[in-house]
């Protein structure tokens, strides 16, 4: 009889950790969930501007690149993608030129990514 309490006692104490840490797996990489869009001003969109990532975030971390978690440079045609996220909150953060108006625009969003999914979100950037 010890032997099975023991054992089922075991097998809890197991169960209990192993939803302990599988729920508190935090936003970043190794998902299966994506953002992606276009920066633009207004409506006109910026090519190769620079969109940084901050995990854990919805609010505006700040200017400082070397406070986000990665980025990516937008294509000719102002298109961008983060692949392999997990579920959870980030701020996308735009930084580009406008040659139309030949100033620097920057800006920002957060989002919210649910797992496996998909998130089309643009990035609105301004002077």
């Amino acid at each position: 009889m010890k032997t099975i309490l023991k054992k089922s006692t075991f097998f809890c104490l197991a169960v209990v950790l192993a939803f302990t840490f599988t729920s508190c797996v935090k936003e970043g990489t190794g998902g299966h969930s994506s953002v992606s869009g276009n920066v633009r001003h207004h409506t006109k969109l910026i090519p190769n501007a620079i969109v940084y990532i901050k995990y854990g975030a919805t609010e505006f971390p700040g200017t400082d690149v070397n406070l986000y978690d990665d980025h990516v440079t937008c294509d000719t045609n102002a298109h961008f993608e983060f692949k392999g996220l997990r579920k959870g909150d980030y701020y996308l953060y735009g930084y580009g030129y406008d040659n139309a108006i030949m100033l620097d625009v920057k800006g920002g969003v957060g989002i919210k990514l649910k797992y496996n999914k998909a998130s089309v979100n643009d990035v609105p950037v301004t002077e």
